[in-house]
């Protein structure tokens, strides 16, 4: 895709204002409405940076425009300039008790399971008047997601995008921290006959048939890539997409599943009292430390750097990390040591 060529010194800076809107809006009267401008001027101010980008940007469908690739690789870049723009001459004061604005946040379900209560209580404590959206996490990189704006924040394991920012030479807009690490571990119903073992073998492991967990859209899983170096497989009779689904089906099943140490308890209904095997005490759940080595999981809170010093962001990112802090306590114990 080649690049817009723009003269940038006769480029008229209030064309990119409406560009950024229509993007938004994904309709011109829309757009026209949240500018105080008049639909044709709207209409105008699109042709004119059509003719100086020399490129196609929107092309009409019902219900409103849609944009076309130039214009989604164009936005991220825009945005980010108008938002620092924005945020440098006007500065906004930010009170959680009086402000309405919505912010999306995006997690996986597992993740989602342990947070959502923790930064409900956390709102409800500070009397806030803002609206919380949580947008469902199908990817292991939502870079994407915050360069275009769709999500303020993205919580979870996010392993490629750490190791790209724990790159010296690392060039990306994207800000990280570390909120808590947990680990994972082999979860079956109570019944199961596994379950009797204290110890469960590798043999034992491959020779079940399991239930794999992939929201990423791989075809396989890191417990699938685990196996492959030590030359073994596991026979994965059903995928989901969802931690919760995972939990539900193997409690009335004989399918093993993976699943967040932190994660039984939200599912399992029992808050995690251990039963001295690695399991919770009075629960329909069975865990066992895995028989082999699997990476820990570094929950992470990624943001995009145009708002790292807008006041309203800078709150949500505060919430966060307090709320995490009471999930490292309360939910992510350290996965039971795995036997030699």
């Amino acid at each position: 895709m080649r690049p817009p060529n723009v003269n940038f010194r006769t480029l008229d800076l209030n064309l990119l204002k409406v560009f950024d809107m229509v993007m938004v809006e994904r309709h011109v009267t829309r757009a026209a409405d949240r500018l105080a401008m008049t639909q044709p001027a709207v209409s105008n101010a699109l042709r004119r940076l059509r003719d100086a980008t020399q490129q196609e940007l929107f092309v009409a469908a019902p219900g409103g425009v849609v944009p076309t690739r130039q214009a989604e690789a164009l936005w991220p870049t825009v945005r980010a300039a108008l938002e620092t723009l924005r945020d440098t001459f006007e500065p906004q004061p930010f009170d959680a008790g009086t402000d309405t604005r919505t912010f999306t946040v995006a997690m996986a379900d597992a993740t989602a399971a342990l947070f959502v209560p923790v930064l409900a209580d956390a709102l409800e404590r500070e009397q806030s008047r803002v609206a919380l959206q949580i947008a469902p996490l199908t990817t292991r990189d939502p870079r994407g997601l915050l360069e275009r704006g769709q999500v303020d924040a993205a919580v979870g394991y996010f392993p490629a995008v750490a190791a790209t920012l724990a790159a010296r030479d690392a060039a990306t807009p994207v800000r990280r921290e570390a909120l808590y690490r947990c680990g994972y571990v082999c979860a079956m119903r109570a019944a199961h006959p596994l379950a009797r073992k204290q110890v469960l073998t590798l043999d034992d492991y491959c020779a079940a048939r399991h239930l794999r967990v992939n929201f990423a859209g791989r075809p396989s899983g890191f417990v699938d890539d685990a196996l492959e170096r030590l030359g073994r497989q596991r026979q994965v009779a059903i995928t989901v997409s969802q931690f919760a689904i995972a939990g539900s089906v193997v409690q009335r099943s004989d399918l093993l599943t993976v699943l967040p140490r932190s994660f039984v308890p939200a599912i399992d209904g029992s808050g995690g009292a251990p039963d001295g095997q690695g399991g919770t005490a009075d629960s329909s759940l069975a865990v066992r430390p895995l028989p082999f080595e699997m990476p820990g999981i570094e929950v992470d809170l990624l943001w995009h750097a145009r708002h790292e010093h807008d006041a309203a962001q800078r709150w949500l990112r505060e919430t966060i990390v307090r709320s995490a802090q009471t999930v490292a306590v309360t939910y992510a114990p350290p996965a039971p040591a795995r036997a030699a």
